[in-house]
């Protein structure tokens, strides 16, 4: 079993002293580096890069600068997703983020993790858990998600949160550790688009749950 399987399988992997690893991430960090340097208004530069960098990058999507991440390939970025400024992937495994998917600026999409024995830890292996946001869902500014979230379709995280575990589809959830504070409830009917932009706050209503 190879390094990079080991990561996908949920083992320890060593991506210090493998050549394949190696050269992936060599390749990740040239490409960040490219696009980096381009200006916004390269708009059809910055997409070649993003195609060639990640696994998948699905029709409309952007990603603003700066923008880092390990491997590239085992990201895959649904349609009309809006990643913004200094986020970071470290995708030593699977990283799928659904259409639609709004992400702030500072945010780290995490799967990597290190041992707690700390010899394990000197001899440079690392874990990994596969993450997952869903489509439609909105995750505020410096928002760091930590190895194996599962994070539901329709949600909203609250920013300067530290998500640990799943949060079910349509929530609100905030706080380090993050928790649900109640279901994302849908505009009233008959409410257009009008109503809401003079009271944006109806977008992101929840049912206080203390419980």
């Amino acid at each position: 079993m190879t390094e990079k399987q080991k990561a996908h399988a949920g083992l320890l992997f060593d991506p210090d002293h493998d050549p394949e690893m190696m050269a992936e991430n060599a390749s990740s960090l040239e490409l960040c580096s490219r696009l980096n340097s381009l200006a916004p208004s390269k708009t059809d530069r910055r997409r070649e890069i993003l195609c060639e960098l990640l696994g998948s990058f699905g029709e409309g999507s952007k990603i603003e600068s700066p923008f880092h991440c390990d491997f590239g390939s085992n990201i895959e970025v649904g349609r009309d997703v809006r990643i913004g400024p200094l986020c970071s992937i470290l995708d030593g495994t699977f990283v799928r983020i659904g259409d639609g998917v709004r992400i702030g600026a500072r945010c780290g999409i995490h799967p990597i993790g290190h041992p707690l024995d700390v010899k394990t830890r000197l001899e440079l292996y690392e874990f990994a858990r596969a993450i997952s946001i869903g489509k439609g869902t909105w995750v505020g500014q410096g928002v760091t998600i930590l190895p194996g979230v599962s994070i539901g379709e329709g949600c909203i995280i609250e920013s300067g949160s530290v998500v640990t575990r799943d949060i079910p589809p349509n929530s609100i959830a905030g706080g380090d550790p993050c928790r649900v504070k109640g279901p994302a409830k849908a505009p009233e009917k008959g409410e257009g688009s009008a109503s809401l932009m003079e009271e944006p706050s109806k977008l992101y209503i929840f049912e206080n749950n203390t419980d």
